[in-house]
């Protein structure tokens, strides 16, 4: 079988022609979508805002997320820059909601992307795996932030956040496993899904919360 260019998910039009591609490649994935239904392309800002926008947002609800967001696009004025970030109080950014940590984190980012360290726009041709570890220099950026950058903010259509706890649940439930999928179980399964493994997440976290609404339990 010749080898496919990674699908560019720009839009929703690009989504479903990737998912139509991804059904051809692994008829388990099927009864997924009979219960699902072909998930709706979930996009962020590309760049700086929105690597800030998945950072803001980790271990919180999604209305917490969007209020400290919100503070945060009011004190500097707009999205975030670098150069922003490092120029601000960090008793506003406390102000804001954002935890200590998380300040650091994004005072280490900034500081990586202005002094030239990373490069954000480097990641766009590099293959989805070899994107993900090159983001992980960036100060408390770990694979699985880095896989929901590419996913989300540059829709990689292969990247693929394995270290996941909703995917690890939704392929042991959709697969017969006796548990959840560990990590590397997950990077095996997926490997079928080349170069689509991005959709088949999209598409197992759909599943994910529709199987998890059936038995009435909240998302």
């Amino acid at each position: 079988m010749p080898h496919l260019p990674e699908p560019r998910l720009h839009d929703q039009a690009a989504f479903d022609t990737a998912l139509d591609h991804l059904l051809t490649l692994d008829d388990r994935l099927h009864p997924l979508l009979e219960l699902a239904g072909r998930p709706t392309l979930r996009r962020r800002a590309p760049g700086f805002s929105g690597l800030v926008a998945i950072v803001i947002a980790q271990q919180l609800s999604v209305a917490a997320a969007r209020s400290i967001q919100a503070k945060l696009d009011a004190a500097m004025g707009g999205d975030a820059t670098p150069e922003g970030i490092l120029a601000a109080d960090p008793a506003a950014l406390k102000a804001a909601g954002l935890s200590a940590p998380k300040i650091r984190t994004l005072t280490g980012i900034a500081n990586s992307l202005v002094s030239g360290e990373v490069d954000l726009a480097h990641v766009e041709d590099m293959e989805a795996d070899a994107a993900a570890a090159y983001l992980t220099k960036l100060p408390g950026i770990g694979l699985w932030t880095a896989d929901i950058y590419l996913l989300f903010c540059l829709g990689r259509g292969d990247a693929f956040p394995h270290g996941d706890l909703a995917l690890q649940v939704a392929a042991g439930d959709a697969f017969g496993l006796p548990g959840r999928a560990s990590p590397l179980g997950l990077v095996a399964i997926a490997e079928d899904w080349r170069p689509c493994r991005g959709v088949a997440a999209q598409l197992l976290w759909a599943y994910y919360g529709a199987r998890r609404a059936r038995i009435g339990v909240p998302t």
